[in-house]
């Protein structure tokens, strides 16, 4: 099973690219979709897809490719307030369409080890699904007044943890500024954009607290053993760990996980997008 899963994983379905951007295959049949510059000259094109050949495993192209960080570098705990009192809330109703994403989230996530059943957890929150929106329509009213509405492409799956956030300590580490981090990348040489995938589900939970992040739904009870992206603190703790990497190299770099560039001050050119 595992073996026909690998097989299959990287075949994704690749959309229109700009005219300055196109695929390369990191492998020869096709699979491992990766984009590059359409404007490289042959020679540099080669030296680029080489290189990504060799750090292939260092890439995702699915969750089940995520490796994560390390217990031993990185570990979030679920802190409590004192006089806390655990809450096991009731599954909410959905329909049948909603029923099928579940299962398609919950089959994805016990797939790539992110969750696992359990039955005695103190702590119990709700699935709870959001619209995926795109674009918007015109539809007309009771009183044929035209108004403008959101078209709903799909549902999201996402836990209700309201109720645990409440009693769970906030975490105080300072975010970055948006004008300071553009002002500190000014006359840099290089800029790379690295765009962390599932970024979050990289963070182990600590064996205690993992039962804290337990959810219900029609399928059964499960609980997270990384980071769900709804838990508090995890765009703090994920920027701390982050801002941690530039202190074990010798070049200087400004980082930022909102998507933002990471410059590099100086290096030759095979350097480029380190």
């Amino acid at each position: 099973m595992r073996k026909k899963k690998d097989e299959t994983k990287k075949v994704a379905e690749l959309k229109q690219l700009p005219e300055n951007l196109k695929y390369v295959f990191l492998d020869s049949e096709r699979r491992c979709p990766t984009i590059i510059s359409s404007n490289l000259e042959g020679s540099q094109e080669d030296k680029l897809v080489k290189v990504l050949k060799k750090h292939k495993s260092a890439m995702g192209w699915a969750i089940e490719d995520l490796k994560g960080i390390s217990p031993t570098v990185c570990m979030h705990k679920i802190l409590m307030d004192d006089g806390h009192k655990p809450v096991v809330q009731p599954q909410r109703r959905l329909n049948p369409t909603m029923k099928e994403v579940v299962r398609k989230e919950v089959v994805k996530l016990l797939d790539a080890g992110l969750i696992y059943p359990i039955s005695d957890s103190s702590w119990v929150s709700p699935v709870h699904m959001v619209p995926k929106k795109g674009g918007t329509t015109v539809i007309k009213n009771e009183k044929n007044e035209l108004l403008p509405t959101r078209i709903v492409t799909g549902w999201r799956v996402c836990i209700d943890y309201r109720r645990l956030n409440l009693v769970t300590r906030k975490d105080h580490f300072p975010l970055p500024f948006i004008d300071q981090m553009l002002e500190r990348l000014a006359g840099h040489d290089y800029y790379c954009f690295l765009d962390g995938y599932s970024r979050y589900n990289e963070i182990a939970v600590a064996p205690e607290d993992q039962e804290k992040t337990t959810f219900t739904c029609p399928y059964g009870i499960f609980a997270y053993r990384k980071f769900h992206l709804v838990i508090e603190m995890p765009t703090n703790q994920f920027d701390s760990q982050l801002g941690e990497l530039p202190l074990h190299g010798a070049r200087r770099h400004s980082l930022g996980s909102q998507n933002f560039p990471q410059g590099n001050r100086s290096g030759p050119s095979q350097d480029r997008g380190s």
